[in-house]
């Protein structure tokens, strides 16, 4: 079994390695992913991005449970992040517990964006806040507001190409600006049981769209 499985993984690689592939993709999990004993699953997946010459990922975990974002934030965040570390350096996280950590690094390769409970509507509102602080001061006029003026002031700026959500089918509000282009992909896969081989499918899936950019 396990070699049927190498021969069609292998498969899946040379096919896929022929058509575009995405340059940033999302992976979308919950708190009881990130609890369970698969927290070591993320560097796998980031290795399997790297392999792919992925350029960006963002592990998006959300939290559910009213109050389990600080205990999330301040006992996972540096291990999410030793674990990632074994792909990257290159790792900036987002904590709507302590705003932003934003890891500024050097490196050039894989990057990687870790959010934490970092909604798209707690994301909007800050940036709204601060664009009323620049009206406030005279350095800008309501009339100015536009969306590049918005997307500046985004943490997130980079618009993905697939979003993957294991497990279900459930959105979350993640990034709800920068992926009204994105391509969604929903996989009744556990993360505890995601495989190499499903998130090649999901690459075949998204090369198999045509994206129209809301055309």
């Amino acid at each position: 079994m396990e070699l049927l499985q190498r021969v069609y993984e292998r498969k899946l690689l040379r096919s896929i390695r022929q058509g575009t592939m995405p340059q940033h993709v999302v992976l979308v999990l919950n708190e009881s992913d990130v609890l369970s004993d698969e927290i070591n699953r993320l560097d796998c997946f980031a290795g399997w991005c790297a392999e792919l010459d992925i350029g960006t990922l963002t592990v998006f975990v959300s939290i559910i449970e009213e109050g389990m974002g600080r205990q999330i934030g301040e006992r996972l965040t540096e291990e999410m992040k030793e674990n990632l570390l074994r792909v990257t350096d290159n790792i900036h996280v987002y904590c709507r517990e302590r705003i932003v950590d934003n890891t500024r690094c050097e490196n050039h390769g894989l990057r990687i964006n870790l959010a934490i409970g970092y909604g798209g509507r707690f994301e909007i509102t800050n940036a709204i806040k601060e664009i009323m602080k620049m009206i406030m001061r005279g350095e800008l006029a309501p009339e100015e507001i536009s969306e590049e003026v918005i997307e500046e002031h985004l943490c997130i700026q980079c618009e993905p190409d697939l979003v993957i959500r294991s497990g279900g089918r459930r959105l979350t509000d993640f990034l709800i600006w920068q992926t009204v282009y994105s391509e969604f992909y929903f996989t009744d896969v556990n993360w505890e049981n995601y495989r190499k081989i499903d998130f090649f499918r999901a690459i075949r899936d998204y090369q198999k769209r045509q994206r129209r950019y809301g055309e």
